[in-house]
């Protein structure tokens, strides 16, 4: 495969001493065969345990990783809203740092994106792994989605995608900042603006250490009040 010029990949991350070394790791051996020039930005949403310090320590031996620090917990959406605008190259990816996806996928986004010309090729799961009732809410939460905003995709949620710049540069603000609706949000805006998303499957793992956010009642709420608060901003326009 043909190296990129530019890659920027981010990982935002909370909690996840468990993973963090091993995916930013990953991500440096996987890069160079990538990309010509290449980031990785890693964002530490306040997190309570090491990650911080395991992630400035690999900042420190490692040139290319770079760290964004949150003082406090800000939720998923805005740890993804500080990677996905601070990466300076024109091509952006992030996987989440849990260690349930493998980067070394992304050569199939980006052999999918030449295929296509696509703006943004956006991963869904060959098969999720995660408990039954998680895959029935995400699906309902995908439904719901689908019938406010008409968003036909397989899977809006699935923290596996690859993005242009241009894309990011075009949808300067997202709001969503405490719940999990910041990539529906995302994927809602591109799709107004006319760009072009597809999506390719990808391999899904079992979470080894850790535990996720997205099932808490504050960031369910929260998804909710983003949710409607964007249906009745595009219903005013």
């Amino acid at each position: 495969m043909q190296k990129l010029p530019e890659l920027s990949v981010f990982f935002p991350a909370y909690n996840e001493q468990g993973h963090i070394a091993k995916t930013v790791n990953s991500a440096l051996a996987i890069l160079p065969n990538i990309a010509k020039d290449w980031e990785i930005l890693v964002v530490n949403d306040g997190s309570k345990d090491k990650t911080g310090e395991i992630i400035d320590k690999l900042a420190k031996k490692h040139n290319n990783v770079k760290v964004i620090h949150h003082k406090a917990n800000r939720g998923y959406g805005a740890a993804f809203k500080s990677g996905l605008y601070g990466g300076q190259y024109k091509w952006v990816a992030f996987t989440d740092s849990d260690g349930q996806f493998d980067l070394g996928e992304i050569v199939n986004f980006i052999e999918k994106q030449k295929e296509t010309n696509a703006d943004m090729v956006i991963g869904y799961y060959k098969k999720r792994r995660v408990s039954k009732s998680k895959v029935i809410t995400s699906k309902m939460w995908e439904y719901f989605v689908l019938f406010l905003f008409g968003l036909k995709v397989r899977d809006i949620d699935c923290g596996f995608k690859f993005i242009s710049k241009k894309v990011v540069d075009a949808i300067p603000e997202l709001e969503s900042e405490r719940g999990a609706f910041i990539s529906s949000e995302f994927l809602i805006k591109a799709k107004k603006k006319g760009f072009k998303i597809v999506e390719i499957p990808v391999t899904h793992y079992p979470r080894k250490a850790g535990q996720g956010t997205g099932r808490n009642i504050g960031v369910i709420v929260n998804s909710f009040k983003d949710l409607f608060r964007l249906w009745f901003k595009l219903r005013s326009i």
